[in-house]
């Protein structure tokens, strides 16, 4: 497996995962061509260095997995850095075999790379599985979230 920063050209496949599980289906508005917004987003995260949307390509080249890491600079842990990952999707025929646990293993490689002091997610609570995946990989659910969502 290879790992590297997104391009635009990824984009479409990208959305098409994130979109592509029981949650993703009712937040996300995958279809082609993709809605601007998706675009922009793109633009954006690109243009920030604290930010790394990546792709994981097969040995065939082609893209099976995705997720983006965040570099928080806080204040707090003597001016630590916090990783943050997020949207971490693997295309469907390529799960159960190896390739989430390869992700997050880079993508801890990629945080202590970074210095950062840890790396965090949040996950929806309904993701009993994923929530079992991160607890085998070393997480612990130190913290209760909170979030609001404006509309």
């Amino acid at each position: 497996m290879k790992f590297r920063k997104a391009t635009q050209n990824d984009l479409s496949k990208i959305v098409e995962m994130i979109a592509d599980d029981e949650l993703g289906k009712i937040r996300e508005n995958y279809q082609n061509p993709l809605p601007q917004s998706y675009v922009d987003a793109f633009k954006e995260i690109n243009l920030d260095p604290n930010q790394e949307l990546i792709v994981v390509e097969s040995e065939q080249y082609e893209i099976i997995g995705t997720l983006q890491l965040s570099f928080l600079q806080y204040l707090t842990y003597r001016g630590g850095i916090r990783a943050q990952i997020e949207a971490v999707r693997i295309k469907k025929d390529h799960r159960g075999k190896g390739v989430g646990k390869t992700m997050f293993k880079w993508a801890i490689r990629r945080a202590k790379e970074r210095n950062a002091h840890l790396l965090q997610l949040t996950t929806d609570k309904k993701r009993l599985k994923a929530i079992h995946f991160y607890e085998d990989l070393g997480f612990t659910a130190s913290h209760e979230g909170m979030k609001i969502h404006f509309k």
